[in-house]
């Protein structure tokens, strides 16, 4: 998500998308008056990631308020390492551990398409959270700290594109002003920075050498209302949308890799791939993006419950300048229209004609059933443009919650006016497939996939193809509890030495 963590979040605006007046009321308490240096250049990328909810049930009020020239330098690409798994019954949430600075520290973010800008907490931020119930340190980026690290100024390019032109009062000798503004309402908001960024570039199969590269990152001085602040908090966001400002613009605009990343998130072991280059293996069919859209919108032809093709109106997946359906990593669950839900759910709860259903928190659908739920009821596919289709199975649509069954799809008609009727698509049926982005060709596509198995991407400078696997960041709490139980049996171990050295030793 640059997305605040709410499931919705993933229709995020920037803040050149509100009134000026806004965000220079935000620019007076974060605009600093110290010169600014320019920074170096970018290199390529690799990040672990983790699901942030892995192994843990959350309530459903938490899983729903979650919810040179490019061609002589180019590399492989970049291999960031996924942990955590996307199951909707665990809140999903996908997050990486990247190096900031010289000398770097670890920060653990978000890693999230339907968002922008990459921000992280500074020391400056009074109301951050410094711990998190994830078993991950959390971090306060210092930029004093760091060697690297350079303030962006106002009159760079970087600083006038991101807000729509020159902020009033925002002159060459103060830092650039951001604000992040979500459509659940939270919000955040700091300056911009300059530092290097650590990251594993992919050298050979499953191999990365260590590198790093400068990018310009959002250093958050306040928050508000972001469910990352709470009791399961991360450090900030990876965004990797579409705009010149995400962090896949930024690594392509250094002519290190080319604009496209894969990802295959694994809803059945946890973890999976991230990896950003040109993936050669498997072979994905693609649908064109929508143009002149802020996110990666696609156009949707028609949907079908088991055998049965819902009758749908054409234009349904048109609302008002919102074409196409969105597709989108930081939102856990999918919304449907109105028109397109009620029919949808319907059809799935009549295959068992027996089974009785609950309301859960006002608007979950639940029931109970002891059986094989794959055998039970039918999947759901979705049509794009170009052929493309998305089936979803039983075992992805439904979860488990307080011994029942729970659908995941969401009445996105129930929404708020801005969110009303849109058709969006997030980790629910995401899961379990590998998904590229293609803006070099304006294109997107997705196949089944193992995601606990290997992807090949293609070094676009030698021609080679290398190996890139997948990945599981273990949290700090499992890595402490390893050292707890290491510990423990060395001390029963030395105990066993004591007594047995005490006593005639024949047991020992």
């Amino acid at each position: 998500m640059a997305a605040a963590t709410t499931v919705m979040a993933s229709l995020r605006s920037s803040s050149s998308n509100f009134p000026l007046s806004l965000a220079l009321l935000f620019s007076l308490f974060l605009i600093s008056t110290t010169k600014v240096n320019t920074g170096a250049a970018l290199n390529d990328a690799v990040l672990s990631v983790k699901y942030k909810y892995a192994g843990r049930e959350r309530s459903l009020t938490t899983l729903k308020a979650h919810d040179d020239q490019r061609q002589l330098r180019m590399l492989a690409g970049v291999d960031l390492p996924l942990g955590g798994s996307g199951r909707p019954d665990a809140a999903g949430l996908y997050y990486a551990r990247i190096g900031i600075g010289t000398p770097p520290k670890d920060y653990y973010v978000q890693v999230d398409t339907g968002s922008d800008i990459m921000w992280v907490n500074c020391i400056q931020c009074k109301d951050c959270p410094t711990r998190s119930s994830l078993g991950i340190d959390l971090t306060l980026y210092d930029i004093k700290d760091s060697s690297t690290g350079k303030l962006v100024g106002c009159d760079e390019e970087f600083c006038l594109e991101v807000n729509g032109g020159p902020l009033s009062g925002c002159t060459a000798n103060v830092s650039c002003p951001y604000l992040q503004i979500y459509a659940d309402g939270s919000s955040t908001a700091g300056y911009f920075v300059k530092d290097a960024v650590q990251y594993d570039r992919v050298s050979g199969d499953l191999e990365t050498t260590s590198s790093n590269g400068s990018v310009i990152f959002g250093c958050g001085a306040t928050q508000s209302d972001l469910a990352l602040s709470g009791e399961e908090a991360l450090d900030g966001i990876l965004g990797f949308g579409k705009s010149n400002s995400s962090v896949i613009s930024q690594l392509a605009s250094s002519g290190r890799v080319k604009k496209m990343f894969a990802h295959c998130l694994d809803g059945t072991n946890g973890g999976g791939i991230f990896a950003i280059g040109h993936v050669v293996q498997p072979k994905v069919n693609v649908t064109p993006l929508v143009p002149n859209q802020p996110h990666y919108n696609v156009n949707m032809t028609a949907v079908q419950v088991g055998h049965t093709v819902l009758s749908l109106p054409n234009d349904l997946f048109e609302i008002g300048d919102r074409k196409g359906t969105i597709i989108d990593s930081g939102t856990t669950l999918a919304y449907l229209p109105e028109m397109v839900y009620e029919p949808l759910v319907n059809k799935i709860i009549s295959q068992q004609p027996d089974l009785k259903v609950h309301t859960v928190h006002g608007e979950y659908t639940c029931f109970q059933y002891s059986e094989s739920v794959d055998d039970a009821f039918p999947p759901v596919t979705f049509y794009f443009e170009n052929s493309l289709s998305l089936k979803v199975y039983p075992r992805e649509y439904l979860f488990p919650f307080e011994g029942m069954w729970c659908i995941g799809w969401q009445n996105s008609g129930m929404q708020s006016s801005d969110r009303k009727n849109l058709t969006l698509l997030g980790d629910l049926v995401l899961s379990n497939k590998l998904v590229l982005y293609d803006l070099e060709n304006q294109a997107i596509g997705w196949t089944e996939y193992n995601c606990s198995s290997n992807i090949k991407v293609k070094d676009e400078k030698t021609g080679t193809v290398h190996l890139v696997g997948s990945h599981y960041i273990s949290s700090a709490c499992h890595l402490k509890s390893q050292w707890s139980m290491f510990f423990l049996m060395v001390i029963m171990l030395l105990h066993a030495l004591v007594y047995c050295d005490a006593t005639t030793k024949r047991d020992c």
